[in-house]
């Protein structure tokens, strides 16, 4: 059900643009709305409503006998902070979501990735991230990484550190440390894994 009466771009820019929506309340009163889109105005998801999706946050795990869990440790603008976080970043035209997961992670950790591709399909739909401000869905792709000493791509505008956290790592982390929220869940379930079954939580198992 439709709610939206009106929509106006408010920027242009070439990365992230304002809209400002007009619609009237369950009271009858007029109001306004704000949010950003990533998308050119032929492709929001107002117009489209498409679940398609933009972005990727990769789970990955090395091979280890005691898997530790990559994560990277990078400067976000908007906070003016290090941020812990999973990899992650954008899918490029013609891309898919295993293939950008692996680019992303040679670009930002220097590792090889090798995409994990059991469990339910499900765990790899796209699903929104903050759909209070942003019609922009990601998806969540696991995997493996090897090739550890690998050097990492990163541009020059960008302050990444790269790490493998293990079990006791990520708890320490998780308590002491600023952590995106999507990467806190993911650890919260890298923690309750067997070593043997890094991936057994994307099973969803019945109870």
């Amino acid at each position: 059900m439709g709610h939206i009466e009106s929509i106006e771009k408010q920027t242009d820019n070439k990365f992230l643009n304002m809209y400002h929506l007009k619609f009237t309340d369950r009271a009858g009163v007029d109001r306004d709305y704000y949010y950003c889109s990533r998308n050119p105005e032929d492709k929001l998801k107002i117009k489209t409503h498409e679940l398609v999706s933009e972005g990727i946050c990769i789970y990955a795990v090395t091979r280890e006998e005691h898997p530790r869990l990559a994560l990277v440790h990078e400067y976000r603008f908007p906070v003016d902070e290090e941020i812990y976080t999973l990899p992650a970043g954008l899918i490029d035209p013609g891309e898919d979501a295993g293939q950008a997961a692996a680019r992303e992670i040679k670009e930002e950790t220097g590792f090889h990735f090798t995409e994990y591709t059991g469990g339910e399909a499900f765990c790899r739909k796209p699903f929104f991230l903050v759909p209070g401000f942003s019609d922009e869905p990601g998806t969540a792709v696991f995997g493996f990484v090897d090739d550890l000493d690998g050097k990492p791509e990163n541009e020059s505008s960008e302050w990444i550190e790269s790490l493998l956290a293990d079990k006791k790592e990520a708890r320490r982390i998780l308590n002491e440390e600023k952590v995106s929220v999507r990467t806190a869940f993911l650890m919260f379930e890298y923690l309750q894994m067997p070593d043997d079954e890094p991936f057994r939580f994307l099973e969803c198992r019945e109870q």
